[in-house]
């Protein structure tokens, strides 16, 4: 049995198109559409099914996008700021540019996504 903290997670959306594009955009890949009954998401891609994933969500009735919730730290491996730099033009913004958590840790950054999510970015120290 995987001993995570954490084995799923949903972002939710007021537009999921907008929301996959801003994610595509960001990070230079394709997310995987994976549509439930009543629930359209946009999967992030994963190959090995052991690590975690999670999904755009669209979901109004259920919760709604939000800057002062839980906050998720996304893989941006190996250097955050190549995220950080499309964030902006890809209609987010920067709230914590990269920050050093420790040198044998990595690096942080926070951003609103095109949804009005608080997100969070991780990538592990420069070597």
């Amino acid at each position: 049995m995987s001993q995570h903290a954490i084995s799923w997670f949903e972002i939710p959306t007021s537009n999921l198109g907008r929301a996959q594009k801003f994610y595509e955009t960001i990070f230079g890949f394709e997310m995987v559409a994976m549509d439930m009954p009543n629930l359209p998401m946009r999967m992030f891609p994963v190959t090995d099914f052991t690590f975690i994933s999670g999904a755009l969500t669209y979901a109004p009735d259920f919760y709604q996008p939000q800057s002062n919730g839980s906050l998720i730290y996304l893989n941006a491996n190996p250097d955050l700021q190549l995220v950080l730099d499309r964030i902006e033009d890809a209609g987010g913004k920067i709230l914590v540019p990269k920050t050093e958590i420790a040198a044998d840790i990595g690096f942080m950054a926070v951003f609103l996504d095109s949804e009005g999510n608080r997100v969070a970015l991780y990538s592990v120290p420069i070597q």
